[in-house]
């Protein structure tokens, strides 16, 4: 099965390189203007965020199939974090220590990035193996979302940060059951 993994459009926050998670955020006009320029193949299913960036993105890409929500496939709470970018929290030493753990301190009073992980490689488990008779599938969420999915199930394997993706594009994939072998960044 081919499987599409989409990270959505363009939001302010995005490009102002605020840590957006929880925060339910719509695209703005520049992100919808590069999503109707970027085509798509269509699929016989869809699976989004439940966040509003990631339902307005499918719908864009994939006006013809109505999205599945699975909660699971939501961005990471970035808790004292989220709506700030690395600027604003400069001075701010719980950020210097996430930073020098390399990312994998739990975010303060948000969510613990392995459990993040956890949680949106069994939305994929759950997603896809409700797929009964789609050849292409396509998984419209969020760049966290896409590392934690490949980290886990890519072939060859790479560590988490080495599958960032920019806004409306992603990786094409083919899914044999157990494994999501990468063909090319879309």
């Amino acid at each position: 099965m081919r499987v599409m993994l989409i990270r959505h459009g363009l939001t302010d926050g995005n490009l102002h390189k605020r840590y957006i998670g929880s925060t339910d955020e719509p695209l703005c006009q520049e992100g919808i203007r590069l999503l109707r320029l970027t085509p798509f193949p269509q699929c016989k299913a869809v699976f989004s965020s439940p966040m509003r960036r990631c339902r307005e993105t499918a719908e864009i890409l994939f006006p013809d199939t109505e999205a599945v929500i699975v909660p699971s496939l939501k961005e990471c709470c970035f808790g004292r974090f989220e709506g700030k970018n690395y600027i604003e929290l400069s001075d701010d030493p719980y950020y210097q220590k996430w930073i020098d753990s390399g990312g994998t301190l739990p975010f303060p009073d948000g969510e613990d990035p392995c459990e993040f992980r956890k949680r949106s490689v069994m939305g994929f488990y759950s997603a896809i193996n409700s797929v009964h008779d789609a050849d292409v599938v396509a998984f419209v969420v969020h760049g966290g979302t896409i590392m934690a999915v490949l980290e886990k199930l890519a072939v060859p394997h790479r560590e988490y940060y080495d599958w960032n993706v920019s806004n409306g594009h992603g990786y094409d994939c083919l899914w044999d059951g157990s494994h999501l072998s990468v063909r090319k960044e879309l």
